[in-house]
Parts: structure tokens; C-alpha cells; sequence
């Protein structure tokens, strides 16, 4: 099994005044956003990463440079495009309570597999929820069964990822929440993935590491009938 840490960006002027950010360049966390970023550094710092693998915005990089930073050894740093934001096309920049009184809104929220972003520039949903698990499925093979890794990415494509993972259709991902630098974890296996964590704001990940030496137990894909014992 292979194990992917998402991790959002910490927070950003953008994030705090509401404004959609999208691929805007020099978008970097604030002050809290730069807190964020080494509280969850701390709490990864506990497992060795085969890697950290960013979004190109600065916000993700600059995320994942305080994560690497805090590893006890040196890490393997990727940066990846396809986990990149959802490209919003015309509507990058703008703020969201202006957004909301747009006609596409209602289909962003209730149809997202529909929406097309207005503009040269505008992505489907759909595209990017494609690009993104399509990455981390070539991020799984490419570091193995073995791997913790961790990807730092950005809001709808995280919650895309997820709704991936849980095996619900796109229309259903505006119910999950994904919170500047939360943790959500997904063990990959050949039958299925398994969510272990979704907007994990605090607490030890030390569950994580693997078991040493003989005893050492590997998941299977089945599922544990009954729930299991944890």
C-alpha cells in the first residue's frame, strides 16, 4: 500500500479577504498562513517521507519547503502541475461574494462535474479532478508500496482527490471541507483506497509509521468486516 499525505497551503491575504486566487502569481501565506505551515511540519516530522510533491504556486511551495525543512534527513522534493489549482479563468482574482451572485455559482455548487470556468484560461471541474488523481495514481507507482509521501495542493483539488478516493461521484465533493494546512490521508492498495484521515486539524501521525521486524503486519484490500480493532 501506498500512502498519500494531503496537505493544503496555509492560509493567505487572499484566503482571509475572500478572494479567489487561483493561479494569481505571488500569492504567499500571511502570518497565521506561516504558523500553519509549522504546526503541520511539526506534526509530519514524525514519519520519514519518500518525498514531498508541490503544486507550482507559491503558496503550496512555500508550504512544502517548511515541511521538507522539518524532516530529520533530506527529502526527495517534487513540484507537479497536474495537482496545481483548478484553473477559474475569468474568474481568478475576483472576490467570492461577488462570485456567488453569478449564474454559474449554483452550478459550482450543485453540478460541479458540469462547470466550465468562463474565460480563455477556464478549466471543467472535471479536468482537474482527472489531472489530480491521475497524478497521485503515477506518485504511487513511481515511489512505491512502501511510500509515505506527502502531496501539498489546494482546496477543490484536494476535496477532488477525495471524493475520488471515497468513490463519490464529483456532484458530491462540495460536502467535504478541507481546511489551510489539514491533513487528510489515503492508503492506496490494488482492490481499493482507504481514507484514514480528512481535514485533520491536530494530533499525533505517528499511527502512521509503519510496524518493524518480523511482526510487521501489511494491509490487505480487504475491508475490515465489523469495523476491526483500529
Amino acid at each position: 500500500m501506498t500512502t498519500v499525505i494531503l496537505v493544503r497551503h496555509g492560509r493567505t491575504k487572499a484566503n482571509a479577504d475572500g478572494v479567489l486566487a487561483g493561479w494569481s502569481p505571488g500569492v504567499v501565506l500571511d502570518e497565521h498562513g506561516e504558523g500553519q505551515a509549522a504546526a503541520v511540519a511539526q506534526r509530519l516530522s514524525v514519519l520519514t517521507l519518500a518525498a514531498v510533491v508541490a503544486s507550482p504556486l507559491d503558496r503550496t511551495m512555500q508550504t512544502a519547503d517548511v515541511i521538507s525543512a522539518a524532516q530529520a534527513g533530506e527529502v526527495a522534493r517534487h513540484t507537479d502541475d497536474r495537482i496545481g489549482e483548478c484553473r477559474y479563468g475569468d474568474w481568478t482574482g475576483k472576490p467570492l461574494k461577488e462570485l456567488a451572485k453569478e449564474p454559474m455559482w449554483s452550478v459550482v455548487q450543485a453540478h460541479p462535474s458540469a462547470a466550465v470556468f468562463p474565460g480563455p484560461e477556464g478549466e471543467a471541474m472535471a479536468q482537474m479532478q482527472h489531472r489530480a488523481v491521475s497524478a497521485v495514481r503515477e506518485w504511487n507507482q513511481a515511489l512505491g508500496e512502501d511510500a509515505i509521501y506527502v502531496a501539498v495542493s489546494h482546496g477543490d483539488v484536494i476535496k477532488a482527490i477525495l471524493a475520488d478516493a471515497l468513490g463519490l461521484h464529483l456532484d458530491q465533493f462540495q460536502r467535504i471541507s478541507v481546511d489551510p494546512c489539514s491533513v487528510s490521508v489515503i492508503q492506496y492498495t490494488k482492490l481499493r483506497p482507504f481514507v484514514l484521515k480528512t481535514t485533520d486539524n491536530g494530533g499525533d501521525l505517528s499511527s502512521l509509521i509503519p510496524k518493524k521486524g518480523a511482526k510487521r503486519k501489511r494491509r490487505t484490500s480487504d475491508a475490515a468486516v465489523g469495523g476491526g480493532a483500529g
